[in-house]
């Protein structure tokens, strides 16, 4: 079912160097049974401009939206689309943690910069469609072109674990969920590694120290709960650039498992580890028996700096991040697990963590306290 009207504007169109998107250049699409109707929507703020020969859309949208299911609503994504071939033609927006109760009306927000040849006519400028919605049962509905489903339910997962975990703080009273949510600032606020990423990575030569490339072995953090765990892995390294990570993960669970994800960390001269980068699944199609074992790796060049200096790599430590089963569930480490390992210090919160953390700083505590108790 298309909600909005679609526009004969085309990027060839534009007499303009920079002008306002017509609102009739954006078509939003919805599934005839969405559990999500689209109420209003506003670009009044997006602009285009012809850079070389292409246009770019700074997209912004304003929208309401009703929830006309049954259930509560714990997450939404959505695609954005101007066109689907080159680099920069197409994104996506995901609203996690909410909680939409039936016959609710919200509010939300895209932003995008995207781009499109000028040689494309006809249709619209952007197109917006519904990949998936996330329920508080974890149900989804959908066509998951994006892995919404696993994506979503991994980000409710974490959440519910942090809200149980700050909950269970502030049973010990107001002032220390306050001290605990001043910790979690505090972290956030810590410089955190960068990472530049060249798909498809050659052989690294590291201008900083031009040190030859090695084969770096990863050690292993266990986490007792996780169904799948690490067995042996590698990476070439040189100075601070790393490539081509290759690890074996067994499934020791009782279910068939689809995808995994690895946390990486890397440790610099001075013993101190960061958070470089999460490894997922480089097979879409993994399936790993119960039992069995499969190899995850990225054909990838990073480069790792802090504070725009380079990271030399002394040491890599490779952990389970996120499981999805072949049923559709997601397994996430519990907070216990991650603050046994010290993972609590160098891993980012999770979506949630800053959500409730940024309503602290904006609202305080007392704001906070009824957020929790909502859940």
């Amino acid at each position: 079912m298309r909600l909005a009207v679609v526009g004969i504007l085309s990027a060839a169109s534009l007499a303009a160097q920079d002008a306002p998107l017509a609102k009739g250049s954006v078509s939003f699409t919805m599934p005839d049974n969405s559990p999500v109707a689209l109420m209003s929507y506003s670009t009044d703020q997006s602009r285009t401009s012809l850079v070389g020969a292409a246009v770019r859309v700074d997209f912004h949208m304003s929208l309401t939206l009703r929830n006309i299911s049954a259930k509560r609503i714990h997450g939404i994504t959505l695609k954005v689309v101007s066109q689907e071939v080159t680099l920069g033609g197409k994104a996506s927006v995901a609203w996690p943690s909410l909680n939409i109760g039936p016959d609710e009306v919200f509010a939300e927000h895209i932003d995008a910069r995207l781009m499109r040849p000028t040689q494309m006519a006809g249709g619209p400028l952007v197109e917006v469609s519904l990949d998936g919605v996330l329920f508080q049962d974890l149900s989804f509905f959908g066509p998951d072109l994006l892995n919404s489903r696993r994506t979503m339910t991994a980000m409710e997962r974490e959440a519910q674990r942090d809200r149980e975990y700050f909950k269970r703080i502030l049973a010990q009273g107001p002032a220390a969920l306050k001290q605990a949510m001043i910790a979690s600032l505090n972290q956030q606020a810590e410089p955190r590694l960068g990472v530049r990423v060249i798909p498809h990575g050659s052989a690294v030569t590291s201008a900083a120290t031009a040190t030859p490339e090695r084969a770096e072995q990863f050690a292993f953090l266990q986490m007792p709960d996780s169904p799948v765990q690490p067995v042996s892995g590698w990476a070439m390294v040189s100075g601070n650039e790393a490539r081509a990570p290759r690890i074996e993960v067994r499934n020791t669970s009782s279910k068939a498992v689809k995808y995994v994800e690895l946390g990486w960390l890397v440790r610099d001269q001075a013993g101190k580890q960061y958070m470089a980068a999460s490894l997922p699944a480089s097979d879409a199609n993994l399936f790993l028996p119960a039992g069995k074992s499969a190899q995850m790796g990225q054909d990838t060049q990073l480069t790792f700096t802090r504070e725009k200096k380079p990271v030399n790599i002394q040491g890599m430590t490779g952990f389970v991040s996120q499981v999805e089963f072949a049923d559709g569930k997601v397994w996430v480490p519990n907070r216990e697990g991650l603050a046994k390992l010290l993972l609590d210090k160098v891993m980012p919160p999770s979506a949630e963590e800053q959500r409730l953390s940024n309503l602290y700083v904006t609202k305080g505590v007392d704001a906070l306290i009824l957020e929790l108790k909502k859940f």
